[in-house]
């Protein structure tokens, strides 16, 4: 009787799996268990491909991404009972591109007798290349991010992006339990040996041109600039409350003037929305920003909310402002990828009931890729989760940044390993471009990244500090930085017409 209240052997090892991939992430950041959390799936994937594979996916992003509750709770304001549903609804929407990569796999496995090896990486990485974008994109926790910190095994996103560092992690995983299902050697599926001696050469390969990348000191630039973050550390729950927007912008001018007894900088960075008022009307909370520049003779990028009129109508911005050392407006950089239910709502227009469930949200619009010229140079600046999509800090990096600035508010994560996640991603876009990142953010993890992946410097969670850095200045855009998303959207391509090859057995 109570077995049957029992989960079965299938839901037991795919649950598995889910588990040893989350725990392969920040925190607890065990990275080598990805190259086997997979197996436990793959072997039981056959007799329950659709479900094996949801159950897995579930259970990764529900790990993975337990902070969203604290998110929506805390900040968003939502009951806890709204907020753990919507926070399941999302675990299983993203678990559906597991559970497509797993039914799709072993469909052609059993139909035209091709090999996990062979099938399973190509359309795990041509789904998670289309989690980037569908539904307005929410790529967190790709699952070459869990190999942030090995820095030979990911020089090779200059190449082929994170999505090459997920192919191999998912190869490996399926050439190994190919090992294990194969149980003869049937010629129409393949050799597994064959697959698993293909699978090392492939990581020799990638560990061998990633330690020599490393040789190669992609960290130095002919040219260089002193910089200083300062993480202010200031509450959320007190950021937006006017009677204390006297005493932040005292805390980073403090911070900030610190900074440059400790060495002249050239540009001092603040994170996202620093500034909680609107910089562009003025008055003596902006002059007192203002002449922080001119006192410290130094550039200063911050964040501060903005608007325009268009047509009339007054439209909000997420955004970014450069002054000069006089105190001229260099330029503003507003934020291109919104956050949805954070920023703005998407279909609010149409469907009003999500807007009442959700108030207190965000009305922003989208701003334009815009580099910010500083003399000569030019920064990219990406804010807040625009540092998980790679086309951004590609496309900064294609219009002549030198270095990519990525300010952010990660206090809505609290003490969760959200901020070590988001850190992990930011390594990546400096791989990928070549470039060095400056990394501002409110309550941390603020960081200077090397091109190189290797994080120089960085402050804790929940401290009030600065950080002090000379960053090299121009990108050495590799193939990845020019061809871009190319093999991922080929998988794509190639996983169609092998479903249109077996569509009669399909359907």
């Amino acid at each position: 009787m109570i077995r049957r209240f029992l989960p079965d052997k299938i839901t037991c090892f795919s649950a598995l799996s889910g588990f040893l991939l989350a725990c392969s992430f920040p925190l607890p950041d065990y990275r080598l268990l990805a190259w086997l959390g997979l197996i436990p799936l793959i072997l039981v994937m056959p007799k329950r491909p659709f479900k094996s594979g949801f159950v897995a996916g579930v259970v990764f992003f529900a790990v993975t991404l337990y902070w969203l509750n604290i998110v929506m709770t805390t900040y968003g304001h939502l009951p806890v009972l709204l907020s753990f549903m919507l926070y399941l609804l999302l675990a299983a929407y993203l678990a559906l591109y597991w559970a497509i990569a797993s039914w799709a796999a072993c469909r052609l496995r059993e139909f035209r007798g091709y090999s996990f090896a062979l099938t399973l990486p190509v359309f795990w990485v041509a789904l998670e290349f289309l989690r980037e974008f569908l539904l307005t994109g929410f790529p967190w926790a790709s699952l070459g991010y869990s190999q942030h910190d090995w820095l030979p095994m990911v020089q090779s996103a200059d190449l082929f992006g994170v999505y090459g560092v997920s192919y191999l992690i998912v190869l490996c995983n399926a050439a190994l339990a190919e090992c294990f299902l194969l149980k003869s050697h049937n010629p129409s599926q393949g050799r597994p040996g064959k697959a698993l001696a293909v699978t090392i050469v492939l990581l020799l390969g990638n560990y061998a041109y990633g330690a020599w990348c490393l040789q190669q000191d992609p960290d130095t630039r002919a040219e260089s600039l002193a910089v200083a973050v300062v993480q202010g550390n200031i509450p959320q729950e007190h950021k937006w409350r006017p009677e204390n927007q006297v005493n932040t912008v005292k805390t980073y001018r403090d911070l900030s003037l610190r900074a440059e007894q400790d060495g002249e900088k050239e540009l001092i960075l603040w994170p996202e929305a620093a500034m909680p008022f609107y910089f562009q009307d003025g008055g003596p909370l902006a002059d007192s920003v203002a002449g922080l520049a001119t006192e410290a003779k130094t550039s200063l990028l911050f964040g501060s909310p903005a608007y325009r009129r268009d047509s009339g109508a007054l439209r909000y911005l997420n955004s970014a402002y450069l002054l000069s050392p006089t105190a001229e407006v260099q330029g503003r950089s507003d934020k291109v990828h919104l956050v949805p239910f954070g920023e703005y709502v998407p279909l609010g227009k149409f469907l009003p009931f999500v807007n009442k469930l959700v108030a207190g949200i965000g009305d922003y619009s989208p701003g334009e890729i815009n580099p910010l010229p500083m003399g000569a140079h030019k920064l990219g600046v990406l804010i807040c989760y625009e540092v998980i999509f790679p086309e951004l800090a590609r496309e900064y990096v294609r219009q002549g940044s030198d270095l990519l600035v990525n300010i952010t508010n990660d206090a809505w994560f609290g003490k969760s390993s959200a901020p070590w996640q988001h850190l992990a991603m930011a390594r990546f876009r400096a791989i990928e471009n070549r470039v060095w990142v400056a990394r501002a953010a409110n309550t941390g993890i603020s960081a200077f990244i090397a091109p190189s992946g290797k994080v120089v410097k960085q402050t804790g969670l929940f401290e009030t500090a600065f950080l002090s850095s000379e960053v090299g200045l121009g990108a050495q855009p590799k193939l990845y930085s020019h061809m871009g998303d190319l093999i991922p959207g080929a998988f794509l391509l190639i996983c169609l017409l092998w479903l249109l090859q077996t569509r009669r057995r399909f359907f």
